[in-house]
């Protein structure tokens, strides 16, 4: 299959492995955190870590946007569908996120709430038209990959004049994350979380480009990689890190060629302009209020925007305190550092998002590494 089975060859990763095990100084160690969940699970499945030198450590971020969603933001979703009465449409990676008081979209939905499983926004849209004596939101949530597809169902509810259809709006930004990540005390100040460099992630680039990144590069001094998902993708971008941190170098470059461009999708970003503008602040589970990092619909397109269709109850809502989620987010920690993980959470009883999404770094970890930990073998697809 063109661009996939190309870049499983597990004879081809062997040999980028030995690369970087050349390249890699064996009186430094290289510290890369890979932002987007989508490598830590491609990571974790394929073995990656089992092929690196001990000396090259993946630090896994915080790019799984159900995991960054705080407990708040989901409570106003579920008061959406059980309190206001709305037929809430929600992708189903966020079925089963706990809320407070462990309530869930998807025990809403078994105590008698209208909330579906949608698999795009425009399901939702067709529900809208589909029953108009009924108020329908759409609760959006992603990074700037979601992000296009909900700003044109928002123009095509104007343009259909449908008047029972609005949108929750959680989508958060990328790079702000980033800069979040670099500024916190635990990278500059207290030398927690060392950071050398980063893969950047996939399906976000394809749509803003590699030219943000630029702004990590020049200013904190950090290689950026932009890298596909497939292994030979994330084995490559490590040995283009550790090949610029050798040289001194802080530049970005896009192994992802194929699908990343320099500006990106500039009508996709159009379209985002047009509908959405950026909160003056946003919180993310595990990094706290984070400024300039999400979006909220324009004032143009008020009539479907849900915070101002529906007046909703703002509650503080408490973390399990066992939970390490937050840390796990940040990389500070990882899975096996939490005391519930495979215990009394796991994907059947997640007691954290991390662990519950489909992208989180605690679902990968069970999936993939877990056994390793324990001292047993996995067999990987590039040994395969």
């Amino acid at each position: 299959m063109k661009y996939v089975d190309e870049f499983r060859d597990g004879q081809l990763a062997r040999e980028i492995a030995a690369q970087i095990r050349r390249e890699a100084d064996p009186g430094r160690t290289y510290s890369l955190m890979e932002f987007c969940g989508g490598h830590t699970h491609a990571i974790f499945r394929y073995g990656i870590p089992d092929l690196l030198p001990d000396n090259v450590r993946m630090i896994h971020g915080p790019g799984c946007p159900v995991c960054v969603l705080p407990i708040d933001r989901l409570d106003a979703a579920i008061e959406l569908a059980v309190e206001h009465g709305v037929i809430l449409c929600s992708y189903g990676d966020m079925m089963r996120v706990p809320g407070s008081r462990k309530q869930s979209l998807l025990k809403a939905k078994a105590q008698g709430a209208d909330v579906r499983m949608v698999y795009s926004c425009s399901d939702a849209l067709k529900l809208a038209q589909q029953h108009p004596d009924r108020e329908v939101v759409f609760f959006a949530i992603g990074f700037e990959t979601t992000t296009p597809p909900t700003a044109l169902v928002i123009k095509q509810a104007q343009k259909l004049g449908l008047k029972n259809f609005s949108v929750f709006c959680n989508h958060v930004l990328t790079p702000a994350a980033i800069s979040n990540i670099l500024e916190s005390p635990e990278v500059r100040e207290l030398g927690i979380l060392p950071l050398d460099g980063f893969i950047g992630p996939a399906h976000v680039s394809t749509v803003i480009g590699s030219q943000p990144y630029h702004y990590f590069a020049e200013e904190y001094q950090k290689p950026v990689v932009i890298a596909g998902f497939e292994p030979l993708d994330v084995l490559q971008a490590i040995r283009m890190l550790v090949r610029q941190l050798n040289e001194g170098r802080a530049e970005v470059e896009n192994e992802f060629s194929r699908a990343v461009t320099e500006q990106g999708n500039q009508k996709a970003k159009a379209m985002v302009a047009e509908i959405f503008e950026l909160r003056r602040v946003f919180e993310w589970r595990g990094l706290g209020q984070v400024p300039y990092s999400a979006l909220r619909i324009k004032q143009a397109y008020a009539d479907f925007d849900a915070e101002k269709r529906f007046t909703l109850t703002r509650r503080s809502a408490r973390e399990n305190k066992a939970c390490e989620c937050g840390a796990i987010l940040r990389g500070v920690k990882t899975p096996r550092d939490c005391k519930l993980f495979g215990k009394q959470c796991t994907p059947e009883t997640p007691l954290g998002s991390c662990m519950v999404s489909s992208e989180g770094a605690c679902a990968a970890h069970y999936s993939y590494g877990r056994y390793r930990d324990e001292g047993q073998t996995i067999a990987t697809d590039a040994d395969r």
